[in-house]
Protein backbone atom coordinates (compact mmCIF):
# COMPACT_ATOMS: atom_id res chain seq x y z
CA UNK A 1 0.00 0.00 0.00
CA UNK A 2 2.59 2.74 0.69
CA UNK A 3 4.45 1.73 -2.46
CA UNK A 4 1.50 2.38 -4.62
CA UNK A 5 0.41 5.96 -2.60
CA UNK A 6 4.17 7.28 -3.49
CA UNK A 7 3.89 5.96 -6.56
CA UNK A 8 0.08 7.88 -6.97
CA UNK A 9 1.77 11.14 -5.28
CA UNK A 10 4.80 11.61 -7.53
CA UNK A 11 3.85 10.07 -10.99
CA UNK A 12 -0.31 9.36 -10.61
CA UNK A 13 -3.08 11.42 -10.76
CA UNK A 14 -2.66 12.13 -6.50
CA UNK A 15 -4.23 10.69 -3.42
CA UNK A 16 -7.35 9.98 -3.40
CA UNK A 17 -7.44 7.37 -0.57
CA UNK A 18 -5.53 5.61 2.04
CA UNK A 19 -6.45 6.45 5.12
CA UNK A 20 -3.43 6.81 7.44
CA UNK A 21 -0.82 5.76 5.11
CA UNK A 22 -2.44 8.47 3.43
CA UNK A 23 -1.05 11.17 6.02
CA UNK A 24 1.89 9.59 6.71
CA UNK A 25 2.96 9.65 2.60
CA UNK A 26 1.54 13.10 2.34
CA UNK A 27 3.82 14.21 5.59
CA UNK A 28 7.31 13.18 3.50
CA UNK A 29 6.14 14.57 0.48
CA UNK A 30 8.81 17.01 0.24
CA UNK A 31 11.29 14.10 1.00
CA UNK A 32 9.99 12.03 -1.55
CA UNK A 33 10.34 14.65 -4.40
CA UNK A 34 13.93 15.55 -2.99
CA UNK A 35 15.00 12.09 -3.33
CA UNK A 36 12.85 11.82 -6.97
CA UNK A 37 14.78 14.75 -7.94
CA UNK A 38 18.13 13.10 -6.91
CA UNK A 39 17.07 9.97 -9.01
CA UNK A 40 16.77 11.69 -11.96
CA UNK A 41 20.15 13.10 -11.32
CA UNK A 42 22.07 10.25 -10.90
CA UNK A 43 20.48 8.92 -13.94
CA UNK A 44 21.02 12.24 -16.33
CA UNK A 45 17.38 12.68 -17.57
CA UNK A 46 15.24 15.39 -17.02
CA UNK A 47 11.73 13.82 -16.72
CA UNK A 48 10.18 11.43 -14.74
CA UNK A 49 9.45 9.64 -17.72
CA UNK A 50 12.47 8.79 -18.56
CA UNK A 51 12.86 6.81 -15.39
CA UNK A 52 13.74 3.24 -16.53
CA UNK A 53 13.59 0.51 -14.50
CA UNK A 54 16.65 -1.69 -14.60
CA UNK A 55 16.21 -5.45 -15.60
CA UNK A 56 15.96 -7.67 -12.83
CA UNK A 57 19.24 -10.21 -12.87
CA UNK A 58 19.13 -13.04 -14.10
CA UNK A 59 16.25 -12.59 -16.25
CA UNK A 60 16.38 -13.48 -19.45
CA UNK A 61 13.06 -11.75 -21.23
CA UNK A 62 13.39 -9.58 -23.54
CA UNK A 63 13.80 -6.17 -23.22
CA UNK A 64 11.26 -3.57 -23.59
CA UNK A 65 11.55 -1.83 -26.92
CA UNK A 66 12.83 1.42 -27.22
CA UNK A 67 9.67 3.64 -27.62
CA UNK A 68 10.57 6.66 -30.02
CA UNK A 69 9.95 10.63 -28.33
CA UNK A 70 6.69 11.74 -29.19
CA UNK A 71 6.01 15.34 -30.39
CA UNK A 72 2.64 16.94 -30.53
CA UNK A 73 2.71 20.10 -32.61
CA UNK A 74 0.36 23.32 -30.58
CA UNK A 75 -2.17 24.56 -33.42
CA UNK A 76 -2.89 27.10 -31.05
CA UNK A 77 -0.07 28.61 -31.05
CA UNK A 78 1.65 27.28 -34.37
CA UNK A 79 1.30 25.04 -37.12
CA UNK A 80 2.93 21.68 -38.46
CA UNK A 81 5.12 23.36 -41.59
CA UNK A 82 6.10 25.59 -39.26
CA UNK A 83 7.66 23.11 -36.75
CA UNK A 84 8.95 20.80 -39.11
CA UNK A 85 11.03 23.67 -40.91
CA UNK A 86 11.98 24.99 -37.41
CA UNK A 87 13.40 21.71 -36.94
CA UNK A 88 15.08 21.49 -39.98
CA UNK A 89 16.56 24.58 -39.32
CA UNK A 90 17.80 22.90 -36.41
CA UNK A 91 19.70 19.98 -38.24
CA UNK A 92 17.13 17.47 -38.13
CA UNK A 93 16.24 15.31 -41.45
CA UNK A 94 12.31 15.39 -42.15
CA UNK A 95 11.48 11.95 -43.60
CA UNK A 96 7.56 12.58 -44.43
CA UNK A 97 4.76 10.52 -43.00
CA UNK A 98 4.95 7.25 -41.79
CA UNK A 99 3.02 4.49 -43.64
CA UNK A 100 3.63 2.03 -41.05
CA UNK A 101 4.59 2.00 -37.88
CA UNK A 102 7.56 -0.13 -38.26
CA UNK A 103 9.03 2.91 -39.55
CA UNK A 104 8.64 5.19 -36.16
CA UNK A 105 11.68 2.45 -34.27
CA UNK A 106 13.83 2.98 -37.37
CA UNK A 107 14.61 6.54 -36.78
CA UNK A 108 18.03 7.12 -35.69
CA UNK A 109 20.08 10.46 -35.25
CA UNK A 110 18.46 13.54 -36.20
CA UNK A 111 15.67 11.61 -38.47
CA UNK A 112 12.14 12.45 -37.91
CA UNK A 113 8.75 11.57 -39.22
CA UNK A 114 5.00 11.85 -39.18
CA UNK A 115 3.30 9.81 -37.00
CA UNK A 116 0.58 7.75 -39.70
CA UNK A 117 -2.03 7.63 -37.31
CA UNK A 118 -2.42 11.70 -35.92
CA UNK A 119 -1.82 14.36 -38.02
CA UNK A 120 -0.06 16.58 -35.64
CA UNK A 121 2.23 14.14 -34.05
CA UNK A 122 5.69 14.34 -35.06
CA UNK A 123 8.29 11.55 -33.70
CA UNK A 124 11.66 11.13 -33.13
CA UNK A 125 14.69 8.64 -32.08
CA UNK A 126 13.49 7.69 -28.01
CA UNK A 127 16.67 9.39 -26.93
CA UNK A 128 16.17 12.93 -28.13
CA UNK A 129 15.38 15.56 -25.65
CA UNK A 130 13.20 18.80 -26.10
CA UNK A 131 12.85 20.12 -22.53
CA UNK A 132 15.25 22.81 -22.58
CA UNK A 133 14.07 23.72 -26.23
CA UNK A 134 12.59 27.12 -27.24
CA UNK A 135 9.02 25.78 -28.86
CA UNK A 136 9.09 23.40 -25.75
CA UNK A 137 9.34 26.17 -23.59
CA UNK A 138 7.31 28.09 -25.11
CA UNK A 139 4.11 26.00 -25.12
CA UNK A 140 4.67 25.53 -29.29
CA UNK A 141 5.09 22.14 -28.93
CA UNK A 142 3.94 19.17 -25.82
CA UNK A 143 5.92 16.26 -25.34
CA UNK A 144 3.27 14.02 -25.23
CA UNK A 145 2.98 9.71 -25.86
CA UNK A 146 1.34 9.14 -28.30
CA UNK A 147 -1.28 6.77 -26.60
CA UNK A 148 -2.20 9.60 -24.36
CA UNK A 149 -2.98 12.03 -27.68
CA UNK A 150 -5.52 9.11 -28.42
CA UNK A 151 -8.49 9.99 -26.26
CA UNK A 152 -8.66 13.65 -27.59
CA UNK A 153 -8.07 12.56 -31.50
CA UNK A 154 -10.60 10.30 -30.88
CA UNK A 155 -13.50 12.67 -29.20
CA UNK A 156 -12.77 15.11 -32.00
CA UNK A 157 -15.29 17.64 -30.56
CA UNK A 158 -16.54 20.23 -33.46
CA UNK A 159 -15.65 23.58 -32.74
CA UNK A 160 -17.72 25.20 -30.23
CA UNK A 161 -18.61 21.99 -28.39
CA UNK A 162 -19.08 22.52 -24.70
CA UNK A 163 -16.63 19.27 -23.23
CA UNK A 164 -15.82 17.86 -19.86
CA UNK A 165 -12.82 16.71 -18.43
CA UNK A 166 -13.47 14.57 -15.88
CA UNK A 167 -10.39 13.74 -14.24
CA UNK A 168 -8.21 16.74 -16.13
CA UNK A 169 -4.69 17.05 -14.40
CA UNK A 170 -2.07 17.29 -15.51
CA UNK A 171 -3.79 18.64 -18.81
CA UNK A 172 -1.72 17.34 -21.56
CA UNK A 173 -5.11 15.95 -22.54
CA UNK A 174 -7.25 18.67 -21.78
CA UNK A 175 -4.86 21.45 -23.94
CA UNK A 176 -5.25 18.78 -27.01
CA UNK A 177 -9.03 18.98 -26.48
CA UNK A 178 -8.51 23.40 -26.73
CA UNK A 179 -6.42 22.65 -29.87
CA UNK A 180 -9.24 20.38 -31.36
CA UNK A 181 -11.77 23.33 -30.60
CA UNK A 182 -9.68 25.79 -32.10
CA UNK A 183 -10.13 27.59 -28.53
CA UNK A 184 -13.94 28.21 -29.66
CA UNK A 185 -16.46 26.56 -27.29
CA UNK A 186 -15.81 25.61 -23.56
CA UNK A 187 -13.97 22.88 -21.87
CA UNK A 188 -15.34 22.42 -17.38
CA UNK A 189 -11.97 20.49 -16.39
CA UNK A 190 -12.51 18.96 -12.88
CA UNK A 191 -9.73 17.30 -10.63
CA UNK A 192 -9.65 17.13 -6.94
CA UNK A 193 -5.85 17.86 -6.40
CA UNK A 194 -5.59 21.69 -6.05
CA UNK A 195 -1.58 21.67 -6.22
CA UNK A 196 -1.94 19.55 -9.64
CA UNK A 197 -5.04 22.00 -10.82
CA UNK A 198 -2.46 24.95 -10.07
CA UNK A 199 0.18 23.15 -11.82
CA UNK A 200 -2.28 22.41 -14.94
CA UNK A 201 -3.28 25.99 -14.95
CA UNK A 202 0.09 27.25 -15.32
CA UNK A 203 0.47 24.64 -18.58
CA UNK A 204 -2.59 25.88 -19.98
CA UNK A 205 -1.42 29.60 -19.85
CA UNK A 206 1.73 28.39 -21.89
CA UNK A 207 -0.20 26.48 -24.31
CA UNK A 208 -2.15 28.90 -24.89
CA UNK A 209 -5.67 27.30 -24.02
CA UNK A 210 -8.43 30.10 -23.39
CA UNK A 211 -11.72 28.41 -23.17
CA UNK A 212 -10.87 25.74 -20.08
CA UNK A 213 -12.55 26.58 -17.24
CA UNK A 214 -10.90 24.89 -14.37
CA UNK A 215 -12.55 23.42 -11.08
CA UNK A 216 -11.18 22.39 -7.74
CA UNK A 217 -13.95 19.67 -7.51
CA UNK A 218 -14.49 15.53 -7.40
CA UNK A 219 -16.31 14.90 -11.06
CA UNK A 220 -19.07 12.50 -9.14
CA UNK A 221 -20.42 15.73 -7.09
CA UNK A 222 -21.47 17.15 -10.53
CA UNK A 223 -24.85 17.66 -11.33
CA UNK A 224 -25.74 16.75 -14.85
CA UNK A 225 -28.94 18.20 -14.35
CA UNK A 226 -27.17 21.58 -14.03
CA UNK A 227 -28.22 24.10 -16.17
CA UNK A 228 -24.40 25.32 -16.80
CA UNK A 229 -23.77 21.54 -18.28
CA UNK A 230 -26.69 21.45 -20.39
CA UNK A 231 -24.37 22.58 -23.78
CA UNK A 232 -22.14 19.70 -23.07
CA UNK A 233 -22.27 17.35 -25.38
CA UNK A 234 -18.90 15.12 -25.17
CA UNK A 235 -16.71 14.09 -22.44
CA UNK A 236 -13.15 12.84 -21.55
CA UNK A 237 -13.02 10.32 -18.83
CA UNK A 238 -9.90 9.48 -18.25
CA UNK A 239 -10.46 8.32 -13.97
CA UNK A 240 -7.58 7.47 -11.43
CA UNK A 241 -6.35 3.98 -12.47
CA UNK A 242 -3.28 1.38 -11.00
CA UNK A 243 -0.90 3.00 -13.75
CA UNK A 244 0.15 -0.73 -14.46
CA UNK A 245 0.33 0.19 -18.09
CA UNK A 246 3.41 2.61 -17.86
CA UNK A 247 6.47 1.24 -18.61
CA UNK A 248 8.49 4.18 -16.93
CA UNK A 249 8.15 3.19 -13.17
CA UNK A 250 10.07 3.88 -10.02
CA UNK A 251 12.89 1.01 -9.85
CA UNK A 252 11.94 -1.57 -7.38
CA UNK A 253 8.01 -1.13 -8.19
CA UNK A 254 5.40 -3.91 -8.58
CA UNK A 255 3.51 -4.31 -11.61
CA UNK A 256 0.73 -5.84 -10.76
CA UNK A 257 -1.59 -4.32 -8.33
CA UNK A 258 -3.47 -6.42 -5.55
CA UNK A 259 -6.82 -7.62 -6.25
CA UNK A 260 -8.08 -5.23 -3.42
CA UNK A 261 -6.41 -2.08 -5.60
CA UNK A 262 -8.38 -3.30 -8.27
CA UNK A 263 -11.80 -3.84 -6.79
CA UNK A 264 -11.74 -0.55 -5.60
CA UNK A 265 -10.13 1.22 -8.69
CA UNK A 266 -12.94 -0.48 -11.03
CA UNK A 267 -15.91 0.22 -8.56
CA UNK A 268 -15.05 4.23 -8.71
CA UNK A 269 -14.02 3.69 -12.75
CA UNK A 270 -17.33 2.12 -13.31
CA UNK A 271 -19.50 4.80 -10.91
CA UNK A 272 -17.32 7.79 -13.17
CA UNK A 273 -18.36 6.31 -16.24
CA UNK A 274 -22.10 5.59 -15.58
CA UNK A 275 -22.28 9.25 -13.91
CA UNK A 276 -20.53 10.51 -17.30
CA UNK A 277 -23.35 9.14 -18.78
CA UNK A 278 -25.90 10.99 -17.37
CA UNK A 279 -25.57 14.03 -18.90
CA UNK A 280 -28.34 14.44 -20.79
CA UNK A 281 -27.19 15.90 -23.99
CA UNK A 282 -24.13 13.75 -24.36
CA UNK A 283 -22.85 12.92 -27.83
CA UNK A 284 -20.01 10.92 -27.46
CA UNK A 285 -17.41 10.10 -24.68
CA UNK A 286 -14.06 8.78 -24.84
CA UNK A 287 -13.13 6.73 -21.57
CA UNK A 288 -9.35 5.69 -21.19
CA UNK A 289 -7.00 4.56 -18.57
CA UNK A 290 -3.59 4.16 -18.13
CA UNK A 291 -3.75 0.39 -16.88
CA UNK A 292 -3.38 -3.10 -18.77
CA UNK A 293 -5.73 -4.65 -16.69
CA UNK A 294 -9.00 -6.26 -18.09
CA UNK A 295 -10.84 -5.01 -14.58
CA UNK A 296 -10.29 -1.56 -15.03
CA UNK A 297 -10.59 -1.56 -18.71
CA UNK A 298 -13.08 -4.11 -20.86
CA UNK A 299 -15.28 -5.22 -17.78
CA UNK A 300 -15.53 -1.45 -16.86
CA UNK A 301 -16.91 -1.23 -20.33
CA UNK A 302 -18.77 -3.69 -20.47
CA UNK A 303 -20.35 -4.01 -16.90
CA UNK A 304 -22.15 0.08 -17.74
CA UNK A 305 -22.65 -1.00 -21.57
CA UNK A 306 -25.17 -3.94 -19.69
CA UNK A 307 -26.44 -1.57 -17.08
CA UNK A 308 -27.36 1.41 -19.52
CA UNK A 309 -29.18 -1.33 -22.30
CA UNK A 310 -29.37 0.00 -25.46
CA UNK A 311 -29.06 3.57 -24.50
CA UNK A 312 -25.37 3.76 -25.62
CA UNK A 313 -23.12 1.75 -27.66
CA UNK A 314 -19.49 1.37 -28.62
CA UNK A 315 -17.87 3.01 -31.93
CA UNK A 316 -15.41 0.79 -33.77
CA UNK A 317 -12.39 3.58 -33.87
CA UNK A 318 -9.16 3.24 -36.07
CA UNK A 319 -9.85 0.17 -37.37
CA UNK A 320 -6.30 0.06 -39.04
CA UNK A 321 -5.24 -0.12 -35.12
CA UNK A 322 -3.08 -3.08 -34.75
CA UNK A 323 -3.47 -3.67 -30.96
CA UNK A 324 -7.60 -4.02 -29.94
CA UNK A 325 -9.57 -4.70 -27.07
CA UNK A 326 -9.39 -8.36 -25.50
CA UNK A 327 -12.20 -10.19 -26.43
CA UNK A 328 -14.32 -10.15 -22.82
CA UNK A 329 -17.40 -9.14 -24.37
CA UNK A 330 -18.80 -8.89 -28.36
CA UNK A 331 -18.45 -5.66 -28.61
CA UNK A 332 -14.45 -5.56 -27.03
CA UNK A 333 -12.97 -4.92 -30.49
CA UNK A 334 -14.29 -1.77 -30.57
CA UNK A 335 -11.70 -1.01 -27.72
CA UNK A 336 -7.90 0.05 -28.17
CA UNK A 337 -5.18 -1.35 -26.59
CA UNK A 338 -1.78 -0.01 -26.61
CA UNK A 339 1.65 -1.22 -25.90
CA UNK A 340 5.40 -0.88 -26.12
CA UNK A 341 5.85 -4.11 -28.65
CA UNK A 342 2.51 -3.81 -30.65
CA UNK A 343 1.54 0.13 -30.88
CA UNK A 344 5.66 1.57 -29.92
CA UNK A 345 3.91 3.68 -26.84
CA UNK A 346 4.86 4.41 -23.48
CA UNK A 347 4.34 6.41 -20.46
CA UNK A 348 0.65 6.48 -20.71
CA UNK A 349 -0.65 2.81 -21.59
CA UNK A 350 -4.44 3.64 -23.23
CA UNK A 351 -6.23 0.51 -22.50
CA UNK A 352 -9.74 1.41 -23.99
CA UNK A 353 -10.90 4.65 -26.11
CA UNK A 354 -14.50 3.57 -26.43
CA UNK A 355 -16.68 5.98 -27.82
CA UNK A 356 -20.77 6.42 -26.97
CA UNK A 357 -23.25 7.99 -29.28
CA UNK A 358 -27.40 8.01 -28.30
CA UNK A 359 -28.53 5.70 -30.19
CA UNK A 360 -30.70 5.37 -33.68
CA UNK A 361 -33.24 8.35 -33.83
CA UNK A 362 -32.03 9.91 -30.72
CA UNK A 363 -31.13 13.29 -32.30
CA UNK A 364 -28.05 15.28 -31.62
CA UNK A 365 -24.99 14.90 -33.23
CA UNK A 366 -26.00 11.67 -35.03
CA UNK A 367 -28.67 12.81 -37.06
CA UNK A 368 -26.28 15.74 -38.37
CA UNK A 369 -23.93 13.07 -38.99
CA UNK A 370 -26.90 11.21 -40.85
CA UNK A 371 -27.63 14.08 -42.69
CA UNK A 372 -24.10 14.57 -43.90
CA UNK A 373 -24.33 10.56 -45.26
CA UNK A 374 -21.28 9.84 -42.54
CA UNK A 375 -22.75 8.68 -39.32
CA UNK A 376 -24.12 4.81 -38.88
CA UNK A 377 -27.56 6.12 -38.55
CA UNK A 378 -27.22 7.38 -42.25
CA UNK A 379 -27.53 3.68 -43.93
CA UNK A 380 -29.67 2.45 -41.14
CA UNK A 381 -32.08 4.90 -40.28
CA UNK A 382 -35.16 1.96 -40.39
CA UNK A 383 -32.88 -0.82 -38.25
CA UNK A 384 -33.31 0.70 -34.65
CA UNK A 385 -33.37 -2.35 -33.15
CA UNK A 386 -29.46 -3.12 -34.62
CA UNK A 387 -28.38 0.24 -32.45
CA UNK A 388 -27.43 -2.60 -29.46
CA UNK A 389 -24.33 -2.34 -27.10
CA UNK A 390 -22.71 -5.75 -28.27
CA UNK A 391 -22.40 -4.05 -31.66
CA UNK A 392 -19.57 -2.01 -33.14
CA UNK A 393 -20.83 0.47 -35.64
CA UNK A 394 -18.59 2.03 -38.34
CA UNK A 395 -16.30 4.96 -36.94
CA UNK A 396 -17.95 8.24 -37.53
CA UNK A 397 -14.96 9.94 -39.04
Amino acid sequence: MRQVLVYDLLFGKGLKCGGRWKVLVLKHRARLQAELARLKVHRKVNCNEDLLAPTEAGNQASPAPQVPRYVRVNTLKTCLDDVVDYFKRQGYSYQGRAARLEELSSLSGKQFLLDPHLPDLLVFPSQTDFHKDRLYVAGHIILQDKASCLPAFLLSPPSGSHVIDACAAPGNKTSHVAAILKNKGQIFAFDLDPKRLATMSTMLVRAGATCCELANQDFLAVDPRDPKYSKVTYILLDPSCSGSGMVNRLPGEETAPSSERLRALAAFQRKALGHALRFPALQRLAYSTCSVQQEENEDVVRDVLQEHGSAFRLVNVLPSWPHRGLATFPAAQCCLRACPAATLTSGFFLSSVPQWEPPCGAGGAEQSQAAEGRGPCAARKKRRKSCCVNQCTPPPF
